[in-house]
């Protein structure tokens, strides 16, 4: 089963040798790994997928938030999510072919970001399964690809909403007392009224 966390972790050096060691140790191979700032001053996020059986999901959890400076992990393997995944494609690109990898961007809705006279890159933002298309559908020429960069998978809950972030949409709307509202209620447009 594939497995994804996302962990709230300082921005503090060795945190991701940490992770990648307790990987090592469960013998369970990364499939994937990001990190970026988050909106926690001071927290990066990582989103890290892996392939490990169904019951080893909770184990694993448990075992990322014991780690020195990881604050908060999610397993949201099951749960409804929007995952995205960047990629950069640079193809050999001559006057002739120019026109349809041109074509053939527009069908992906990519889109180019860089042109020389020898080569062109090609931005791809979408579900594995889009980005992968593409570059089979490059590959068919061969010689036609000549580097390729992705960025692994970014993951985030629909309708879920971090403490964090409930707390800053209440704050624009009620008195910063009252931090009772849910995020239910919160996308239905209702309000808490101050005591």
């Amino acid at each position: 089963m594939i497995h994804t966390f996302v962990a709230y972790v300082e921005d503090l050096p060795g945190v991701l040798t940490r992770v990648a060691s307790l990987f090592r140790r469960l013998n369970i191979n990364i499939i994937s790994l990001t990190v970026g700032r988050s909106e926690r001053p001071s927290l990066s996020r990582l989103t890290l997928v892996c392939e490990s059986p169904a019951e080893a999901g909770d184990r694993i959890r448990a075992n990322l938030y014991k780690l020195e400076n990881v604050v908060d992990v999610d397993d949201i393997a099951g749960a409804p999510s929007v995952t995205r995944e960047l990629a950069l494609i640079k193809v050999a690109a001559t006057p002739r072919n120019r026109a349809q990898i041109f074509d053939l961007v527009e069908v992906f809705r990519a889109r180019i970001v860089d042109l020389t006279s020898e080569s062109l890159m090609i931005e791809m933002t979408g579900v594995e399964s889009k980005i992968e298309g593409l570059i089979e559908v490059l590959r068919e020429d061969e010689g036609r690809i000549l580097e390729i960069c992705r960025s692994g998978k970014l993951t985030m809950r629909r309708g879920h909403h971090v403490s964090s972030v409930v707390k800053a949409m209440i704050g624009s709307t009620v008195a910063p007392t009252d931090l009772t509202q849910s995020a239910e209620d919160i996308a239905a447009g209702a309000t808490v009224e101050p005591e």
